[in-house]
């Protein structure tokens, strides 16, 4: 057991000593402070009565707006931001995690540890989870305070959508771990990596690319990468449909049940057990 902590401990003493931690974090606290600094409102009596939004003024006439229904909407169309710059900054700083874990002399220390292959490897990915985790609750904690601070106004919704960034994290790493064990390539992993995102975002219009191809098999394939690979699109619109409170798109619940979370979870799942059993019988 603390073998495995241990492991896990390493990734972020790895991503320090590399500088990806400090290169992470940074460009986090980037867009906090962009963000500090584009968002400028005018709050009287509760109600927003100017607001200077990324340097543009926000004409807002004769009537005052009610903050609550404001804030609810620019956060709830933030998050879509979030999920894509969260998502894309964790598996950046996170790709690295097997290619340099497999390099001659280091995978030689793991090797020698009494900890199985395997276990070493989920130990790897839950270090990398952590990371992004934490990066999510300083980069989404820190602009919800900051909305909170200058409007007043507390929705602990755009919080959970964090949640949904790290599912979607956790889905496509354990593609970028697949593909890190088969090629030993950071820059493999993340193109890969990268390219499945936006397949799983085209996807889906399955319904609409299947109805365009010109044979019945074609569309069936298209249907069945669909169910596949992980649903992108549809968990970024989760997210942002958390936020402002309303239930989510149906397909998320469709097809027998498993729904968009559970099919994405099972593609995250085989990735996974399949890295795993390839790196156990991989010769180092």
């Amino acid at each position: 057991m603390r073998a495995l902590a241990a492991s896990v401990e390493e990734v972020f003493r790895e991503a320090a000593a590399r500088w990806t931690l400090l290169a992470y974090f940074a460009l986090s606290s980037l867009f906090i402070l962009l963000f500090a600094l584009a968002v400028n409102l005018d709050i009287v009596d509760g109600a927003l009565a100017g607001a200077r939004l990324f340097g543009k003024t926000v004409e807002i006439g004769d009537r005052a707006i009610d903050m609550d229904r404001l804030v609810l909407g620019f956060e709830s169309g933030f998050s879509g931001f979030l999920y894509l710059v969260g998502t894309f900054l964790a598996l950046f700083a996170t790709a690295h995690l097997v290619p340099r874990f497999q390099e001659k002399g280091t995978i030689d220390l793991y090797l020698s540890r009494p900890v199985g292959r395997v276990r070493l490897l989920l130990s790897r990915y839950a270090g990398g989870l952590l990371l992004a985790a934490a990066n999510l609750v300083y980069l989404i904690g820190s602009m919800w305070a900051i909305v909170a601070w200058k409007t007043r106004v507390v929705h602990p919704r755009f919080l959970l959508s964090g949640a949904v960034i790290l599912f979607s994290f956790a889905a496509l790493s354990a593609f970028a771990f697949l593909v890190g064990v088969v090629t030993s390539s950071t820059g493999v992993s993340l193109m890969a990596t990268y390219a499945l995102f936006f397949l799983g975002a085209i996807l889906a219009a399955h319904d609409r690319i299947a109805a365009a191809v010109s044979t019945e098999t074609s569309a069936r394939i298209v249907q069945g990468l669909y169910w596949i690979f992980p649903k992108t699109a549809e968990l970024g619109q989760a997210a942002v449909a958390l936020v402002a409170g309303r239930e989510a798109p149906d397909r998320l619940a469709s097809f027998n049940g498993l729904g968009v979370f559970g099919s994405t979870a099972a593609f995250a799942a085989a990735a996974l057990a399949l890295a795993s059993w390839l790196f156990s019988r991989k010769d180092f």
